[in-house]
C-alpha cells in the first residue's frame, strides 16, 4: 500500500474486489457500484473511529449526504482489485463535514475514481438539520486532517 500515490497521508483504506454484479454492459465496474463503495468505506471508517449506527440512533442524529462531487478517471474491470481510501477533510463541529475518497487500481497503480462528499447532521426522527452532538464533533473533528482542497 505504501507504493500507492495517495492524495493525502494516512488514509483509512479498504480493499474492494468488484464482483460480477458490479460490472455493466460495457464490461466496466458500474458507476453505481462506486457510489455503493463510498457508503461502505465511510461507515467502516466511522466504525473504526468508534461511531456506530447504534450511536446515531441513541443520539437521534445522523450524518447524511448533501452532495457528491464525483470524478470517474479510468475504467476498472472484474479482475481488478481496488484499494479504496477516505479522509475527513473538513469538520465545522456544528453541522457539516466533508470526506474525500480516492480509489486506486492496484494492478495499474493509478487512481480510477475520486469524490468529495458533503455530509450534514440531521435529527433522525425528523430529518431536519441539527447541531452535531458532542460525540460526533469530538470524534469526527479529531479525525479531520484539515485539508481545504
Amino acid at each position: 500500500m505504501n507504493s500507492l500515490n495517495w492524495q493525502f497521508p494516512s488514509p483509512f483504506t479498504q480493499l474492494w474486489q468488484p464482483q460480477k454484479e458490479h460490472i455493466d454492459h460495457y464490461g466496466h465496474v458500474n458507476n453505481v457500484a462506486y457510489i455503493g463503495q463510498l457508503e461502505q468505506i465511510a461507515w467502516a471508517h466511522s466504525n473504526s473511529l468508534g461511531l456506530t449506527i447504534e450511536d446515531y440512533r441513541s443520539l437521534d442524529r445522523a450524518m447524511v449526504v448533501q452532495s457528491h462531487n464525483i470524478r470517474y478517471k479510468l475504467p476498472c474491470y472484474l479482475e481488478n482489485s481496488i484499494q479504496c481510501a477516505t479522509w475527513i477533510t473538513q469538520c465545522n463541529k456544528k453541522l457539516t463535514l466533508q470526506r474525500k475518497f480516492q480509489y486506486i487500481c492496484i494492478k495499474r497503480k493509478q487512481t480510477v475514481f475520486e469524490a468529495d462528499t458533503l455530509f450534514v447532521c440531521v435529527t433522525l426522527s425528523s430529518g431536519r438539520p441539527a447541531r452535531m452532538p458532542e460525540l460526533f464533533h469530538t470524534t469526527y473533528g479529531n479525525a479531520c486532517i484539515g485539508v481545504h482542497k
